[in-house]
């Protein structure tokens, strides 16, 4: 994909806007700041051959992004099942169980350095995340201490729509007092670039997962690289900052 400084003209060209003036950049979770999409793949597959309907563990990196329950919704009517809501809550339920019987999900390499870059260069952090699961919300104090407050976080409890919908990172604008041109997205899933994008938002893609990179550009990725660490030693965000 184009140098970082092509790919800000052509946002800024698409956009109708000056320059970007930074002030935050938006964090999804799930595949950027964990290593957590091979449990939920894993997670995924597992319950959804349990209730009747199947998943493959690419679909579940397509699908990333989603809240469970339009998860399920939507690959349980692929095979014409009908599942109530309380059903729905069943199934997610257990979801969960089988996430949390994976091994531990450690945070991604270098993404502890990369929040730090943010914060040493003057901007804040918010976390834009479709999931609920409990426990890598309650590990992101303990893995990045001091990063995110709950004010400047998003979660599939915050929304009524999940990504693809703009709802979670226009959600995280409003909560951060943001206007589009002071905040930059980072994210790894197809449904996580769109949500940004229909947001109006100026979309870094790092490919963490087993998808070509046609699927994150062809979602409206700005900007592609292949791994936190990556994003870190191109210092895009400080170029993004200074640009």
């Amino acid at each position: 994909m184009n140098d970082i400084k092509t790919a800000i003209e052509r946002y800024l060209t698409a956009t109708n806007q000056k320059k970007l003036s930074l002030r935050a950049v938006l964090f999804d979770m799930d595949g950027v700041l964990y290593d957590s999409m091979p449990n939920h793949a894993t997670a995924w597959v597992q319950v959804t051959g349990k209730y009747g309907f199947h998943a493959t563990r690419e679909e579940a990196y397509m699908h990333e992004g989603r809240t469970g329950d339009d998860t399920i919704n939507i690959l349980s009517a692929r095979e014409g099942i009908h599942i109530s809501q309380e059903e729905r809550l069943k199934i997610y339920a257990e979801k969960i169980r089988l996430f949390n019987a994976c091994p531990p999900v450690k945070p991604i390499a270098g993404s502890r350095e990369l929040l730090r870059q943010v914060i040493d260069s003057g901007l804040f952090a918010m976390l834009v995340t479709g999931s609920g699961q409990p426990s890598l919300l309650d590990n992101l104090n303990n893995d990045f201490p001091g990063v995110f407050t709950r004010e400047r976080m998003v979660t599939s409890y915050d929304v009524k729509k999940g990504k693809p919908d703009p709802e979670p990172y226009l959600t995280a604008l409003a909560k951060g007092s943001l206007q589009t041109f002071e905040a930059i997205v980072v994210e790894n899933a197809p449904l996580g670039i769109q949500a940004a994008k229909a947001a109006g938002l100026f979309t870094v893609a790092v490919n963490t997962g087993p998808l070509p990179d046609s699927v994150l550009t062809d979602a409206g990725a700005d900007y592609l690289l292949p791994s936190i660490e990556a994003l870190l030693k191109d210092n895009s965000i400080i170029n993004i900052q200074n640009a």
